[in-house]
């Protein structure tokens, strides 16, 4: 199984959000702690405010904030919500469906049971849990 860029992107914008709490923070600073470009970084930016994840602020003292508190984001629910347009196996993407065997595959819902399990280890763990006692992230992404 291999993420998308921008789910991975996500994280770290998330990441850094939560080590910078009570602060507007900026694009340009988040895609320099995060290795990635600002324009990257501003679709992330916008999909995770699109979700209600981030807060965004326009104008001279703007940028971006967490929407809810890092202990009610699950990163099983942000990964859902960016993975969503992309189908696990092409037989789960119903229009560009080829798989001549989709109708009677047992692959199929084996893996879809495997990735049931792997949300649901995901949804025990909030962006809390990541940054929380976690020195050397919050050393790493703190604004200075």
């Amino acid at each position: 199984m291999r993420l998308t860029t921008r789910t991975n992107i996500a994280m770290r914008a998330l990441m850094y959000c939560a080590a910078n709490p009570g602060r507007v923070v900026r694009k340009s600073d988040i895609a320099t702690a995060c290795n990635t470009s600002e324009n990257h970084m501003a679709q992330v930016i916008n999909a995770l405010s699109h979700f209600g994840l981030l807060r965004t602020t326009r104008g001279r003292h703007g940028g971006v904030t967490l929407e809810k508190p890092p202990e009610d984001i699950s990163v099983g629910a942000v990964f859902r919500e960016m993975e969503s347009g992309v189908p696990f196996i092409e037989c789960l993407a119903k229009d560009e469906n080829t798989c001549p065997l989709a109708d009677f595959c047992s692959l199929r819902d084996v893996l879809c049971g495997a990735l049931a399990e792997f949300y649901k280890a995901l949804d025990k763990v909030s962006l809390a849990d990541l940054v929380s006692g976690n020195a050397r992230l919050k050393e790493t992404l703190a604004l200075h």
